[in-house]
């Protein structure tokens, strides 16, 4: 058994009550890939995340990551938010000090190169309105809100306002376990003693954020323009062999991550020293994201077939037959 004391399934039960609010979970790798990362991953067979895998977790035998969306309510038990760049904690911080004064009750977890800040819900709340509100507060704060994976800033969870039937989001890693990418370290709530135990209880005892309260704080709030999700593009049925661009003429497909292929961005360059902040969609190649920010323009433009917009002011001239 790791260190960090005994853990029972009824402290399970307990840290199901705080953190689960869906049954699909991941789990940390525990040898790390060619490139030293242990990635996480979602387990085959078992689908539903148990008590005892819980307690796995909480005794450092497993490290599971957690999503904050249940997309049948759309709704989250609590907001977190992960910053871990240079000025992590002189953030968080601000941010904890705005909150209160809204009455909200924020906790700082560690993490391995910043730390996490928590706010945990009375009853599940409507994603969409915990990002409005936690966006809002960051921009007025002029906190900056992690835009891509080559920015600084910070990153909600949840990430989406809403999920489709079968996504998941994005998963965070579950607070009071070990951390497999720093050699099994524990990262803690600062204002509790470390054993299990007494981090529930002090947990257990924050005042929660209520559905009334949130409601509130969001009146006549909008998103930040820069922070808006881009309007859905309905492409025609993808087929192959018809002639458009395909990016995968011009990049390896890499490695397989879930419905995507993760390969090196041609317009990073050597920036992408992992090669894998472009994703392709295994299904519809067409649609590609550089998680670096990099926009289609400039990947288009980087294996030399530049995107053509039409839609440019043009001076029609007339044809003179025989001049």
């Amino acid at each position: 058994m790791k260190k960090g004391g005994e853990a029972t399934l009824e402290m399970a039960r307990r840290y199901f009550e705080l953190f689960v609010n869906r049954a699909a979970y991941t789990v940390q790798s525990d040898k790390p890939d060619g490139r030293g990362r242990h990635y996480y991953y979602r387990p085959k067979g078992e689908r539903r995340l148990a008590l005892e895998t819980i307690r796995k977790h909480l005794v450092g035998e497993i490290t599971i990551g957690l999503y904050a969306i249940n997309p049948r309510t759309q709704r989250s038990k609590w907001i977190a938010i992960d910053a871990d760049y240079a000025a992590a904690f002189e953030h968080l911080l601000k941010l904890q000090s705005a909150f209160r004064k809204n009455g909200v009750e924020a906790t700082l977890e560690r993490s391995r190169r910043g730390a996490h800040l928590w706010i945990f819900a009375a009853v599940p709340l409507l994603a969409r309105d915990c990002r409005l509100y936690v966006y809002n507060t960051a921009h007025r704060l002029q906190v900056p809100i992690k835009l891509s994976g080559a920015t600084d800033g910070i990153e909600v969870f949840p990430r989406q306002d809403a999920l489709e039937a079968g996504e998941f989001g994005n998963a965070i890693r579950g607070p009071l376990g070990v951390h497999r990418g720093a050699r099994g370290k524990r990262f803690r709530f600062y204002d509790a003693s470390y054993h299990i135990e007494a981090q529930l209880s002090y947990l257990e005892s924050l005042n929660k954020l209520t559905e009334s309260q949130l409601n509130e704080l969001v009146v006549g709030l909008t998103m930040p323009e820069e922070f808006r999700p881009r309007p859905r593009l309905v492409l025609p049925p993808y087929v192959p062999n018809r002639g458009e661009f395909s990016i995968l003429e011009h990049v390896s497909k890499g490695r397989r991550s879930g419905k995507a292929y993760r390969t090196g961005c041609p317009s990073c360059g050597a920036r992408d020293k992992n090669r894998d902040h472009l994703a392709i969609n295994v299904l519809d190649p067409r649609m590609y994201r550089c998680w670096a920010g990099c926009s289609k323009e400039e990947i288009r433009a980087a294996v030399g077939c530049p995107i053509r917009h039409y839609t440019e002011a043009r001076t029609w001239q007339p044809r003179i037959a025989n001049p």
